[in-house]
């Protein structure tokens, strides 16, 4: 890994965390989030599903620690970033990869979040108590991601090292 990709890949996770402080909107029982979605969208056309899952582990790991996210924020970051990423290796297309986060996050982590949430953080709450504000989080986010990626095939070289 050279220091350029890395310098990016901290550049994501820190507009990640700074989204999270200052983007935000009520989504059912829970806050949306959408900015560390469009960072995974953006990170997988960019680098692919393995760095794309460090810099939402990474962004998880400093929201936890700064107040700005739950634990949630680890299945719903990562297993988005992971399908964006494979989406994307797949199909070679930026709207696979957005696809890959909304079906990643807004529907396996939000099933996922269920045995998660009742182990880890005490909650007996069912799948469709987390499915809508993932759902909404993730598409809201999947589509900045979209744009971006989008706005930034045009005007810049693949960041793809």
């Amino acid at each position: 890994m050279n220091t350029r990709k890395l310098v990016i890949m901290a550049m994501f996770v820190a507009i990640a965390v700074a989204g999270s402080a200052f983007v935000s909107f009520p989504a059912g029982v829970a806050r949306a989030y959408p900015i560390q979605h469009a960072i995974n969208v953006i990170a997988a056309v960019s680098f692919g599903p393995g760095p794309a899952i460090v810099i939402a582990f990474v962004t998880g790991v400093v929201r936890i620690l700064t107040g700005t996210g739950s634990l949630l924020a680890f299945p719903g970051g990562m297993i988005g970033a992971a399908l964006a990423g494979l989406f994307y290796a797949w199909s070679g297309r930026v709207w696979m990869a957005a696809t890959g986060e909304i079906i990643g996050t807004g529907i396996l982590a939000s099933l996922v979040a269920v045995p998660y949430a009742a182990i880890l953080m005490g909650t007996e709450a069912g799948a469709f108590f987390f499915m809508p504000a993932f759902l909404v989080s993730s598409i809201s986010g999947a589509a900045i991601g979209l744009i971006l990626s989008k706005r930034m095939e045009k005007i810049t070289e693949p960041l793809r090292i």
